[in-house]
């Protein structure tokens, strides 16, 4: 395996490059910043150079090894020696298809030697946890599903995702890996606290919350914020929501608001949001987040060559943690044994769930997976 980092910078993709001719099985993944200028013309750029094998989306920050970056676009060059790749892409025209996306998704993909998926989605237009499911309910609970929603900045107005020539909205990109030599496995961990009450999900539909204990969910999530109130929804990303079932709070997962809706008094989130289910607010502490980033490495068995990693992190800890978001990010690093690594920030983390095991889309958490060939 090798693999290369490039940088934007001057109109032109900048680092080491395999000639073509040289390269085996190749796959290129980048970043793009959505207030970078022309990020498409980069994107045609990349595809210039690379041909079809290149995937990405927009982000929230972009992450280079022990740094991260704004307004700029970043990419890896993987070259394989042992392994299959294969880039499958669907159209999604809102959440309500997530499932049946990602079910087209694991059927194109499946395979008797599929290894892993690496998964990137439109971050406004899809329910992360229909997606995720719909993938598994092909695959298999095992299966290494890794990857995040595109996101744009602090904004949630438009998010891009690209494979190959075409990079827009309202798409989902997941590439598979393939063969016995080829290995994937991925952390997550977020260190986050919670305050106030556990209140129980009492109206909810797909991934929109109504009621919390028969209260419009809006007017009491409005309570708590305060002040913080009229920036919503971008405020919402500093008070996120833990979710589990009832009589299960080690499936907990952490859910975050995409949007508002003053009329109906509901909150849409980035993945599932289940009546019956209980939920409680959280608040972040930064020393904590950032031991967080490094205990998602602590679960990997990280080798030392023939191997890169992704870092998927949300925004929400971004803008929490604000120049301190470099730290969350050299903590990850560090633990990486020097194996390259790029990521973005998000609106929503795919990558297995530290206590179920189960891949499963994540929100305000650092995830860190890492590919591997043997």
């Amino acid at each position: 395996m090798k693999v290369s980092v490039l940088k934007y910078a001057e109109s032109e993709w900048q680092g080491e490059q395999t000639p073509a001719d040289e390269a085996n099985n190749r796959l290129v993944i980048s970043f793009f910043s959505p207030n970078m200028p022309e990020p498409h013309r980069a994107w045609a750029r990349l595809n210039e150079a690379f041909g079809d094998c290149v995937v990405g989306c927009s982000t929230s920050g972009e992450i280079v090894d022990q740094d991260v970056e704004e307004d700029t676009a970043v990419a890896m060059c993987i070259d394989l020696e042992r392994t299959r790749t294969r880039i499958e892409r669907v159209a999604i025209e809102n959440d309500a298809s997530s499932y049946v996306a990602g079910t087209e998704l694991g059927q194109k993909l499946s395979a008797p030697d599929l290894a892993c998926i690496f998964l990137l989605a439109d971050g406004l237009n899809v329910n992360g946890t229909q997606l995720v499911a719909g993938l598994r309910g092909v695959v298999g609970n095992d299966l290494a599903i890794t990857g995040g929603l595109a996101g744009d900045d602090d904004r949630f107005e438009k998010t891009f995702v690209g494979a190959c020539e075409n990079y827009t909205e309202k798409q989902i990109v997941a590439v598979g890996f393939y063969g016995e030599n080829f290995e994937c496995s991925s952390g997550s961990y977020a260190g986050w606290d919670v305050f106030g009450p556990t209140r129980t999900i009492t109206k909810a539909e797909g991934n929109v919350l109504y009621e919390l204990d028969g209260q419009p969910a809006l007017t009491l999530y409005k309570k708590y914020l305060g002040d913080e109130a009229e920036k919503l929804p971008g405020s919402g990303l500093l008070f996120p929501l833990k979710v589990f079932p009832s009589g299960a709070p080690e499936h907990d997962v952490i859910r975050t608001i995409i949007g508002i809706d003053e009329e109906t008094g509901s909150m849409t989130f980035a993945g599932e949001m289940t009546e019956g289910h209980q939920a409680q607010l959280m608040t972040g502490n930064f020393d904590r987040l950032i031991e967080a980033a490094g205990q998602s490495v602590s679960q990997l068995q990280v080798p030392e060559q023939d191997a890169f990693a992704v870092m998927v992190s949300c925004v929400g800890r971004k803008l929490l943690l604000g120049q301190r978001c470099y730290e969350e990010v050299e903590e990850a690093a560090g633990k990486l044994n020097s194996i390259p690594a790029i990521g973005f920030y998000s609106y929503g983390e795919v990558a297995r769930h530290h206590k179920s095991g189960v891949c499963e889309l994540h929100n305000q958490t650092m995830t860190v997976a890492v590919f591997s060939e043997k």
